[in-house]
């Protein structure tokens, strides 16, 4: 999904009892596309009106990721094409560059605390992708940004 803001389903929270279990918690982005610029994913929770001038100081802020972007391709045709399947195992060159990665925006402190108040609500998660100077010419927009296979929230014991 390629988008200028992401707004998830409901995502269930542990109940009020594991607000003490889990050492961690984190909002774990998968399949993050960084073949074109560079920008900040501002992440909020609970907070549909977020935008790119919402402050980061807001209560719902919980944090970011930044993409470090490959800036688009510029070989012949073909050439950041991603493999799709495994790897041989015994090939010994290195992973593609442009294999999507994996992102993490710890939440522990905003989780625990929300347990302990007792609010079992489950949570949405708006993600606003934010880009600094100039885009690189490429034609791409803030549509084009925040590219992302799916979002999990996991705990760790």
């Amino acid at each position: 999904m390629a988008v200028s803001r992401y707004d998830s389903d409901p995502i269930p929270t542990p109940p009020p009892e594991q607000a003490t279990k889990f050492s961690r918690a984190d909002l774990v982005f998968y399949g993050v596309d960084h073949s074109g610029i560079s920008f900040e994913a501002r992440v909020f929770i609970d907070n549909a009106g977020a935008s790119a001038e919402t402050p980061v100081e807001d209560p719902s802020y919980v944090g970011s990721f930044h993409i470090f972007g490959h800036g688009g391709c510029f070989g012949e045709e073909g050439h950041c094409d991603v493999p799709r399947g495994p790897q041989d195992p015994f090939d010994q060159r290195l992973p593609h560059r442009l294999l999507p990665h994996t992102m993490m925006v710890g939440i522990t402190d905003f989780l625990r605390e929300r347990l302990q108040r007792d609010d079992t609500a489950p949570i949405t998660v708006t993600v606003i992708p934010v880009a600094r100077g100039m885009f690189d010419g490429q034609g791409e927009t803030t549509e084009d940004l925040l590219k992302f296979e799916r979002l999990a929230l996991v705990t760790y014991d």
